[in-house]
């Protein structure tokens, strides 16, 4: 059964309300980083000592939403690390460890010991192998899914799908001894098909970008962070969700049934439902996303 997160009765903006998560990617050089994904390790110890400096913990998703169902998520931040890279145990994890910090990495189940091939113009990065993700597990982080090549999702077939979502949590379970709760939609490419799909492989949450009328908890909003991200701009990016941010709504319910045929043997009377339209991370960094490629046919593999 698919566990669910469950906010108690306070008022109903507050119960609604997003809680505040910022995404990262990688932890390293970053002389050359055309989708702008990495941050140096000075510049996230900044914004980690920013977090510690403003009474904010930086936690797991796992932990924020458990809190934030219990009503005491006020002083927390979601940190989150897509991809899987391995300089997150090398660089990431011990940062974290000195402000009091804890995150959830997302990593991709068929690709660990690999590399990001799918940023055909980026430097190639190494992402964690199974050894890598047994000790960021160790250190007290989350793993989480990215499911497992980094595809569009929104482009895939119904069995490509399962596999990405259902796949991918299962080889991580292998490796872990305990299936995550969370998954990542790569690119931030989320529509009602994927999110039903994340819920349907027994998540418990996913993360999205800008996930617009389709937030709530299979696609929960995130904040892009980067290199250029001063004190200043942290301010001004926390202000701004306080201000607007998304109130999540509450999850789509599973795929329908197909009808069933009538015992006088007439054919059951066809619905037509509307295609929603895919949800995807914005193309400004300040507004919530670095500007990553899309792939341009159903077969490209990306992140």
């Amino acid at each position: 059964m698919t566990p669910e997160l469950v906010v108690p009765a306070r008022s109903e903006a507050a119960a609604r309300r997003a809680p505040w998560a910022l995404m990262y990617h990688s932890v390293g050089g970053v002389a050359h980083d055309p989708y702008q994904v990495t941050v140096s390790p000075d510049r996230l110890a900044r914004q980690l000592r920013w977090l510690s400096r403003r009474g904010l913990t930086g936690v797991s998703m796992r932990e924020l939403l458990a809190a934030r169902a219990q009503g005491r998520a006020a002083r927390l931040v979601g940190l989150t690390f897509d991809d899987g890279y391995a300089d997150f145990l090398t660089e990431a994890v011990p940062l974290l460890h000195e402000y009091g910090h804890t995150a959830t990495v997302f990593v991709l189940a068929g690709r660990l010991g690999g590399d990001n091939a799918w940023d055909p113009d980026g430097p190639r990065k190494p992402l964690l192998d199974a050894a890598g993700v047994l000790a960021a597990q160790s250190a007290g982080m989350e793993i989480g899914s990215h499911g497992l090549l980094h595809r569009d999702l929104t482009a895939l077939g119904d069995a490509e799908l399962a596999a990405e979502t259902a796949d991918s949590r299962g080889r991580l379970a292998e490796i872990t001894g305990s299936a995550p709760g969370g998954f990542c939609f790569p690119y931030g490419a989320v529509d009602a098909r994927t999110v039903r799909a994340a819920r349907r492989a027994g998540y418990a949450y996913a993360c999205a970008v800008d996930p617009g009328p389709l937030a709530g908890p299979y696609a929960l909003p995130r904040t892009y962070v980067g290199e250029r991200d001063t004190s200043a701009r942290l301010h001004a990016k926390r202000a701004l969700h306080r201000l607007r941010g998304p109130r999540l709504a509450d999850p789509p319910p599973p795929a329908p049934t197909p009808p069933r045929t009538p015992a006088d043997g007439t054919a059951p009377t066809a619905t037509r439902t509307a295609t929603p339209t895919p949800s995807r991370a914005p193309s400004d960094p300040a507004s919530g996303s670095a500007p990553r490629p899309r792939p341009t046919a159903p077969s490209r593999e990306d992140t």
